[in-house]
């Protein structure tokens, strides 16, 4: 089976250019279509900074990035050279196994230290983003890592699961995380389900791109309903279907 699937053109979904954290309003030189840095920029307008008080950086999913950049080879490769480059950062969501956020490390940075601010473990969390957050770019940490490489007492790790930069994972390592991550997981749940009723309600378990996203959203789908289709196509929870009135998303044959 192919690994590509039809992009979908964000001017599709009605994307407003906006400026912010990790946005200049222009692509920086060498950013072409199809990249996976244009791609995470993109997804950035469509996250709700509103609805977290802008206390959350912008979190797109590696699924969403699928729906922009087809070629999922080459988008895991341009991923990995992100990471390696120490320009994104990803994070276990936790409700799948495969379900990964990505965020700009410099949003992390930002937004880790913004939370923290004034709270007794605030040295520790700087300590951290310094330290830990350069060296080390896996999207878990041991205990004897820690401890052994980063010099952290265990009673610091848990300053920084209380922080929300770390989340358990099982006894003795943890998941990287960002604070406040815990309510957009609930908020995406929620509306990832919600979205796909939606298209199963519709005759033939099918529905148009247009019509689905000129339609008022639910009140469960608070991330926005252009931001959970990009999740639903990439995640081949929806299929595309071209057509000469427009695209076409379908539930998949069970």
């Amino acid at each position: 089976m192919s690994r590509k699937r039809p992009r979908l053109v964000p001017e599709t979904f009605g994307a407003k250019r906006r400026r912010g954290p990790g946005w200049s309003g222009e692509e920086p030189p060498g950013v072409e279509s199809g990249s996976v840095l244009r791609a995470l920029r993109e997804l950035g307008e469509l996250f709700p900074r509103r609805l977290f008080q802008d206390a959350l950086p912008p979190v797109a999913l590696k699924s969403q990035v699928y729906s922009l950049v087809p070629d999922r080879t080459a988008a895991d490769r341009q991923l990995r050279e992100l990471r390696e480059q120490g320009k994104i950062r990803v994070i276990q969501l936790g409700f799948d196994s495969d379900a990964q956020g990505i965020v700009f490390t410099e949003d992390f940075r930002t937004k880790a230290l913004e939370s923290c601010r004034g709270q007794p473990f605030e040295g520790t969390v700087q300590r951290f983003l310094a330290v830990v957050l350069p060296a080390c770019g896996d999207l878990s940490f041991q205990q004897d890592q820690m401890i052994q490489t980063f010099g952290f007492r265990d009673c610091e790790i848990t300053q920084l699961v209380n922080a929300g930069v770390l989340t358990v994972r099982d006894a003795g390592s943890w998941w990287l995380s960002v604070p406040g991550a815990g309510r957009f997981v609930k908020y995406f749940v929620k509306g990832r389900q919600a979205v796909l009723g939606m298209v199963r309600k519709s005759k033939y378990r099918e529905l148009s791109l247009s019509e689905l996203l000129g339609r008022r959203a639910p009140l469960s789908v608070r991330l926005g309903l252009p931001y959970h289709v990009h999740d639903l196509i990439g995640g081949q929870l929806l299929d595309i279907v071209p057509t000469t009135s427009g695209t076409l998303l379908r539930l998949p044959e069970t």
